[in-house]
């Protein structure tokens, strides 16, 4: 069986899970749709401003927290932190009746930083989301604790290039089709790319579950 080298699992892993992550709708994927008029530069230079903060969090998430997670306690309870998240968003995104506004914590930060590019546009509204860093400290406890990235420079950085990717490609993607359609995405569009993402994260959660169990077992069996 053909085994992949792990500095390619770790960029992979960046790349699918930086993809998934800029699925759900939010204040910048709902600015790239709704000033999709202006241009496929325009809305790709807000994604790529977003891209750059999410790729920033994902450092941040891998060099201060990669060493605590690599404690044996620490794993087994980010795990389980991890997989009740992942159900948590999961079903909060599916069950969505209506798109969420931006959060009174990123309303006041985007006012008193005030963008005034379509890049330092997206920049700002991806660091106004703490949720964001948040969910890049559970993922990166997943990657490490299954082996995914290796607690390396080249493993941690291979994967947050992956992530860089992931995010450009989904945000390029939405520019081009925003550009296109012309605020032709309607509220109930927009409520099945949520529902859409958050069957993913369900999928993701009930893998992760199953992991643990198995892990569990495994566990009991050698005592």
């Amino acid at each position: 069986m053909l085994e992949l080298p792990p500095i390619l699992v770790a960029a992979l892993t960046g790349f699918f899970f930086g993809l998934l992550l800029s699925i759900p709708v939010g204040p910048v994927n709902l600015t790239i749709m709704n000033e999709g008029a202006r241009g496929f530069k325009w809305g790709a230079l807000i994604g790529l401003g977003a891209s750059l903060m999410e790729v920033i969090y994902c450092a941040i998430a891998f060099t201060g927290f990669a060493a605590f997670f690599e404690q044996d306690y620490v794993k087994a309870a980010m795990e389980l932190l991890s997989f009740a998240f992942m159900l948590f968003l999961g079903m909060k995104f599916i069950l969505m009746k209506s798109i969420p506004s931006a959060s009174p914590i990123e309303a006041k930060i985007e006012k008193k930083l005030h963008p005034h590019s379509a890049f330092m546009t997206g920049f700002v509204r991806t660091m106004a989301n703490p949720g964001v860093l948040i969910f890049w400290i559970f993922l990166a406890a997943i990657f490490i604790s299954h082996k995914w990235v290796e607690p390396t420079w080249s493993g941690k950085g291979a994967c947050i290039l992956g992530v860089a990717f992931g995010t450009s490609l989904w945000f390029l993607g939405l520019s081009w089709a925003a550009s296109h359609g012309h605020k032709k995405f309607s509220d109930q569009t927009l409520l099945r790319i949520q529902k859409g993402s958050g069957i993913g994260l369900l999928a993701l959660a009930l893998a992760h579950g199953v992991q643990i169990v198995w892990e569990m077992v495994q566990h009991h069996n050698k005592l």
